[in-house]
């Protein structure tokens, strides 16, 4: 949120450097996270003075320039070579004097220097308006009126403004806080504490006045819930036309485009009391009657960015007599109903919305506008009439016209303030120190809370209506502490405690297995739980009804609980290779989320993601790609560092990847990891390989530290090891070959593992190449060459007959 240092001195009259004032709005929670100084034009046309114009002939040297002697009232008149051809002796005109910093329309910077033009000195510039920055026109030099004198700074002709603008982290719950009168209130709130007392001004709406009632609109409320007030006025005889000067110039300080005097009018009221106000052109309320309410499904409703939507019957809109939508209540207007350059009349509208209704059209609609964030967030339900009053006022003022009709007040069910009670012991023990009784008093009367009694044991306090955060008594104590400050309260040198000797065996274990991943140059990432619902139709396994969906999501892309860290993940991988990070090592521990028909079940895992070479590039370091080996060496070796033994590999057909096995211990799946489909990789727009790897951390967890060493006699007759390079169709997964493998030998194969995989240049259409190892042993004897020979061939036979392999 952007707050004007001249606005809020507008309420507040504070003297004080702006990095002070943002020194103690950051104290009372308003965290100003930068300052900003705006121009209204750029350079404040710092060393642009008024001249008068004292000759001016022919240059001798050009014909297109006239040579001019000009007083800017220094008592030497400036010799100027000017190419204008409307330069004439007797003119008021604008000097840029020597030294001075011009901007061009890129806003990119100029300096005005002493030189000659064509053999004639020149000592500075008239300029055009176009060179100010004031306005387009190059036609010719800018005249100024003949009443200014020479030497005036043209910057106090032309109201230049230069401000300082703060940039406000706000909070969600300090919807008082969404305006330069709210900021302003808090401020004062502050300053009051360090015995600054200053008055809070607030805009006058005494001048208020129906001039006639010649344009009635009536309102109709249908949903009074939805809508629990709606005010209404009609102005007219207005000229749509540019706001004035200061008006545009405290729109554009907190970066709001101006667009016309009516519209600069609402988004003036808007900023400077936190009301979001609409005008519609009166023409477009058919009927002379404005009705408040929701519509069916699929209404079809055409907003002012010119995009047709269709409403949801919990949409409240704003319709006109014939129950056409005009606008959709609190969130964004009609694209036929708004204010053009015709309009002469118009129908002005002050609300109050409830804030769950507005913020779940925002979301449905993806529409994210100043008066919903205020709305939203809850603004005060009292001010909306008087919000109405200062925007007619001043519409009236800068468009003409006059206010045509009474103020339409729909308001059945009044909005009570808040009644809480105060304890002091709670307050000292949630604060941890006293604060002098007197000292609170003075800060909730700063706040505007007002006192219904007064006693030894506490205060009974009403809460003003636009402290919608503040419905509870540690919420009381919360704004007591932040406006006495936290840096107020002494704290004691005793530190009282006990101390625990539990220790949390998950997160030591944790531990363990994040030191040895990042000591193999992995780094942590922690993913969003919450993902798009449409990532279950990239896995068959996955099931969309299985999904735990969130009731009120931030968006589309945030609508589900996570069913799988993949995702996610992946989600992180082409965050990074967008910006050029090729070589990732990933790791999180996370959980998955699903919705079976037993209940809600939550799953831990650890996984991890590597793409790319296994090491940055370094000069002194052959650079290496990782590949299906290094990641289950990680994988393996990780297991063997947590003590888990007697892992048997095992092939796994999963969906999401084109080569994947499982790491097993005895009966119990530890991990899952393989080579990542393609056609999943090219939904998240990756064209590089990546390996990924699931573990099942809950089982992982049953068999950490708890695996009991055996002694068993050492085989007396060495294992043998063969490896083959087969050429394989790409459909052919390793389980096939495990499988087959076993069938061929049974009594001498102990082990198959596969160890590479590639896909590439140098093979056939729709071949892949695999390494496997297998691994002999008899117990009985040593293993001859021709029996390994002979087994061998056994299995080569076997693959050539079933999958069509062959040795590479």
């Amino acid at each position: 949120m952007k707050i004007s240092y001249n606005w809020l001195k507008q309420f507040l009259k504070i003297e004080w450097e702006a990095e002070k004032t943002a020194e103690l709005l950051t104290d009372l929670g308003l965290e100003v996270e930068g300052i900003e100084t705006v121009e209204s034009i750029k350079g404040s046309l710092a060393g642009v003075v008024v001249g008068k114009v004292l000759t001016c002939i022919q240059h001798p040297n050009a014909d297109r320039l006239k040579l001019t002697t000009v007083d800017i009232g220094t008592g030497e008149p400036l010799q100027i070579v000017c190419g204008a051809p409307n330069v004439a002796v007797g003119q008021t005109v604008p000097v840029a004097t020597i030294g001075t910093m011009l901007y061009d329309d890129k806003g990119e910077g100029f300096v005005i220097k002493k030189g000659k033009i064509r053999g004639e000195e020149s000592h500075g510039m008239i300029c055009a308006e176009d060179e100010l920055g004031i306005g387009t026109d190059h036609d010719g030099i800018m005249v100024l009126e003949d009443t200014l004198i020479a030497g005036t700074s043209v910057a106090n002709v032309f109201e230049v403004e230069s401000d300082q603008v703060f940039e406000i982290g706000l909070t969600p719950n300090r919807a008082d806080a969404m305006s330069h009168f709210g900021t302003a209130r808090d401020l004062r709130a502050g300053l009051l504490q360090r015995q600054i007392s200053l008055e809070l001004i607030s805009p006058s709406v005494t001048n208020f006045r129906v001039d006639d009632r010649t344009l009635k609109i009536d309102v109709e409320v249908e949903d009074i819930e939805k809508a629990p007030r709606y005010v209404g006025v009609t102005i007219s005889d207005i000229t749509i036309k540019e706001s004035p000067s200061w008006l545009q110039n405290k729109l554009k300080a907190i970066g709001v485009k101006p667009i016309n005097n009516v519209v600069d009018v609402t988004n003036y009221v808007l900023h400077e009391l936190g009301q979001p106000l609409h005008a519609f052109d009166a023409v477009a309320v058919k009927g002379n009657k404005v009705i408040v309410k929701t519509l069916p499904t699929g209404t079809k409703f055409t907003t002012l960015d010119g995009v047709e939507r269709e409403l949801h019957e919990e949409d409240l809109m704003i319709c006109n007599g014939n129950e056409e939508p005009m606008c959709m209540a609190g969130v964004f207007g009609g694209l036929n109903s708004g204010v053009s350059e015709n309009t002469t009349s118009l129908f002005l509208e002050s609300a109050y919305f409830n804030p769950v209704s507005i913020r779940k059209t925002a979301k449905r609609h993806a529409l994210n506008t100043d008066a919903s964030f205020r709305f939203e967030r809850g603004i005060d339900p009292n001010i909306t009439k008087y919000a109405l009053k200062r925007a007619a006022n001043l519409i009236v003022e800068i468009a003409g016209g006059k206010v045509s009709s009474e103020i339409v007040d729909m308001y059945p069910v009044k909005f009570e303030d808040f009644q809480i009670f105060l304890a002091y012991e709670k307050m000292d023990r949630l604060i941890g120190a006293k604060i002098p009784r007197e000292t609170v008093k003075d800060i909730l009367a700063s706040l505007e809370i007002k006192f219904n009694s007064v006693t030894e044991a506490g205060l009974g306090l009403s809460i003003p209506s636009y402290r919608v955060d503040v419905t509870r008594e540690a919420d009381v104590i919360e704004e007591i502490l932040r406006v006495y400050g936290y840096n107020n309260v002494e704290f004691s040198h005793k530190l009282n405690t006990s101390i625990s000797f539990s220790e949390f065996e998950g997160i030591k274990v944790e531990n363990v297995v994040a030191n040895q991943l990042i000591s193999q140059g992995f780094n942590e990432t922690m993913a969003n739980s919450l993902t798009k619902a449409d990532y279950v139709s990239l896995s068959e396994t996955l099931k969309e009804e299985h999904n735990v969906a969130i009731l009120n999501p931030l968006s589309n892309d945030l609508g589900v609980m996570r069913q799988s860290l993949l995702f996610s993940g992946l989600e992180s991988v082409v965050y990074n290779l967008n910006r050029k990070n090729n070589a990732l090592k990933f790791f999180e521990f996370g959980k998955s989320y699903h919705h079976f028909e037993s209940g809600y079940e939550e799953q831990k895992h650890l996984t991890m993601f590597v793409t790319g070479n296994r090491t940055k590039d370094y000069w002194n370091l052959p650079q290496k790609p990782s590949d299906f080996f290094y990641l289950k060496g990680v994988a393996q070796s990780l297991l063997q560092r947590l003590g888990i033994q007697n892992i048997k590999i095992a092939p796994v057909k999963s969906d999401v990847f084109s080569e994947g096995i499982s790491l097993n211990s005895g009966k119990v799946k530890l991990a899952e990891l393989g080579l990542v489909k393609r056609s999943v990789l090219k939904e998240f727009g990756i064209k590089q390989e990546v390996l990924f790897a699931d573990f099942n951390w809950e089982n992982m967890g049953k068999l950490t530290g708890k695996s009991q060493i055996k002694v068993a006699e050492m085989p007396k007759f060495p294992s043998v090891k063969r490896d083959f390079a087969l050429l394989l169709d790409k459909e052919i997964t390793f389980g096939e070959l495990y499988n087959l493998a076993f069938q061929a030998e049974k009594s001498l194969l102990k082990e198959v593992d596969l160890f590479d995989v590639y896909e590439g240049e140098n093979l056939e259409e729709g071949k892949k190449s695999y390494a496997v190892s297998f691994f002999l042993q008899d117990e009985t004897k040593t293993l001859t060459d021709v029996q390994i020979d002979k087994v061998m061939q056994k299995i080569q036979n076997t693959f050539e007959k079933n999958v069509g392999a062959t040795l590479r």
